[in-house]
């Protein structure tokens, strides 16, 4: 099964539409509300950590850990999400920190990163134009 195939059947799995997603720079994106849908449908439960606040220099790293169900088993992702005035305009660094470890690890708990798709909140560069 080639990238484009799997998109579609992860897609299809948890209840993504077009509006779901957009391109940029040749890379997919998913948008805040596909990640939500994610999480939602697969039964995702998310922990927290907070690695670094500076609010005077504006930054902040959090780790989050998702984790789902199969089966008998409990699976788990992490991922960290940083926010600094070199990676965000975003006036709020802790919540954009919390977004990006979230989104992060939502996909790659649920295998979207593995066909190459990225999360809006990811970068101030995935913003839909």
């Amino acid at each position: 099964m080639d990238r484009t195939e799997r998109l579609r059947e992860l897609a299809t799995s948890y209840g993504l539409g077009g509006e779901d997603f957009f391109k940029v720079h040749n890379s997919v994106i998913v948008t805040r509300t596909g990640v939500e849908k994610i999480a939602s449908v697969a039964g995702i439960t998310l922990t927290y950590e907070v690695i670094h606040v500076d609010l005077a220099q504006k930054e902040a790293c959090v780790k989050c850990t998702a984790y789902k169900t199969e089966g008998e088993q409990v699976i788990s992702a992490e991922s960290f999400g940083e926010s600094s005035p070199y990676n965000t305009k975003a006036p709020y660094p802790v919540a954009m920190a919390e977004k990006r470890a979230k989104a992060r690890a939502i996909l790659q708990l649920t295998e979207f990163y593995q066909v190459g798709v990225y999360a809006e909140d990811e970068s101030d560069d995935f913003k839909k134009g």
